[in-house]
């Protein structure tokens, strides 16, 4: 029985080898991809003259044979090595990545994927509209990335354990000792490495995700001093960059389960080992809140979403639902209505809370409607389990409807992420960590910054702000 891999390979590959049978490099690069069961066209130039032409107009008018097209780029006369490279091939099988350069995740998994010298093939799903097709028809409808193939078998979306287990790779102990381990790569925890190195502190960053927290996820960010407009990714990018600059350590992927303070070291404890650090400072940011309605849980990702730049290009040309009536709901919305058919926002209030600048920019936009005063009761699915509707109830009249969209995105607030921090710092009845001074929290020589600290302000500039303040009190501790 064919296997899903092999009988999508051709359409999955898409490798045209221009070649020769007399060539013995085309017969070792053919050899190869068949070794690796990888569907390829060859095609013989010495029998199509616009083969051999279409090879001199790529090698500048030299014929050189083999040369290879995978997925539109050419490469000419590539050894093993680099066509391993190239199409993800290692000792335990072919890795295949399909994801985007904007997911969150799928930046993780790459990091993690280079950072321990795995070749994997990445197939953009934006470029490639066959690549989104087989995500849904492997994920039953949901589009999940990152979604990795591995020697033919797929894995949804797995963490940095599940990938160290399925490729067998060897991560040793940590036992370098650092001045201070920041878990959380926002904003925060970026500005605090950027501090701390500068005052020669080894500086450590666990981010169970991705580099750039919220931020990252932001399309615009019109309100950083310095920057009239710019994308949230690319200022996660230049902070992160400086940081690394001045010689901060970054591992993505890593999840703290366990922290505890032996004598005057933290041990750090993640699911796949153990780092040791003199303080610690928690930048976990926060998450996006829930409505907790019928069929919510069953629909995300197959419908649900909660974050406009990961998830938003699935739904161009279709319409869609945005949920909430703050800021983030009407930027994410205006966002939204640059490349969707329609945008139907939903506010269970009278008027948005939102500011005065989103509000009037909302009415110059013709693709946008607008719900008020309307409780969401339950989301709707199809027969294939796939979201189709939200029901909703008027507040006024108590009469309930059915909105119709392909997807619905759900912006009311968020979550402070400190779960895994209640029984080590001190928290508030909403889950904020309590801090005083400088960033102190209630254990000597832990700090906290950012968006998961009792009284921040959601915004990057102010959680750079607490970055500064965070360094100083490592610096205070440790002199």
């Amino acid at each position: 029985m064919e296997t899903w891999f092999k009988k999508t390979a051709k359409k999955m590959t898409d490798i045209i080898l221009y070649g020769a049978d007399w060539c013995p490099d085309c017969r070792r690069a053919k050899a190869y991809l068949k070794e690796n069961n990888i569907a390829y066209t060859f095609i013989d130039v010495d029998l199509d003259k616009d083969a051999t032409a279409k090879v001199e107009a790529i090698n500048n008018g030299k014929r050189i044979i083999p040369t290879l097209i995978i997925k539109g780029k050419s490469y000419t006369n590539p050894d093993n090595i680099e066509l391993a490279s190239i199409l993800g091939i290692n000792e335990v099988g072919r890795v295949q990545l399909f994801g985007a350069d904007w997911c969150p995740d799928c930046r993780r998994a790459k990091s993690f994927l280079r950072d321990n010298s795995i070749n994997f093939e990445f197939i953009d799903v934006d470029v490639y509209e066959w690549a989104t097709q087989k995500v849904e028809e492997i994920n039953n409808g949901k589009r999940i990335i990152p979604t990795i193939l591995i020697d033919d078998v797929p894995h949804t979306n797995p963490d940095n354990v599940a990938l160290t287990n399925l490729l067998s790779i060897n991560i040793e102990k940590e036992h370098k000792i650092f001045d201070t381990i920041i878990i959380g790569g926002g904003a925060a925890g970026l500005t605090t490495s950027i501090y701390a190195q500068r005052d020669r502190f080894d500086t450590l960053i666990l981010e169970k995700s991705t580099i750039g927290g919220n931020a990252f996820l932001t399309e615009k960010i019109e309100n950083y001093p310095g920057f009239q407009s710019i994308s949230g990714p690319k200022l996660m990018e230049k902070m992160e960059e400086q940081a690394k600059t001045y010689g901060a350590v970054i591992k993505t992927g890593e999840e703290v389960v366990a922290i505890e303070k032996k004598d005057d070291l933290f041990s750090i404890q993640t699911k796949s080992t153990t780092y040791l650090g003199k303080t610690v400072v928690l930048s976990t940011g926060s998450t996006y809140r829930k409505l907790g309605i019928p069929n919510e849980e069953e629909l995300i990702g197959s419908g649900i979403h909660f974050c406009a730049t990961c998830d938003g290009a699935f739904y161009r040309d279709k319409d869609i639902i945005v949920i909430g009536g703050g800021n983030s709901a009407l930027e994410e919305g205006i966002f939204l209505a640059g490349f969707c058919k329609s945008v139907k926002i939903v506010n269970r209030s009278e008027n948005f809370s939102a500011s005065k600048t989103y509000v009037e920019k909302l009415e110059t936009i013709e693709n946008i409607s607008t719900y008020m005063n309307k409780t969401s009761l339950e989301f709707i699915s199809d027969e294939n389990e796939l979201f189709n509707g939200l029901r909703v109830k008027d507040n006024e009249t108590n009469e309930e409807s059915i909105i119709e969209a392909d997807g619905v995105f759900i912006f009311i607030g968020l979550i402070p992420n400190t779960k895994s921090f209640k029984n080590i710092v001190g928290l508030d009845a909403k889950g904020f960590i309590q801090t005083t001074g400088l960033a102190e929290t209630s254990v000597n020589g832990i700090f906290a910054a950012g968006d998961c600290r009792e009284g921040a302000i959601a915004q990057v500039a102010a959680a750079t702000g607490e970055g500064v303040l965070a360094s100083y009190g490592v610096r205070n501790y440790l002199k």
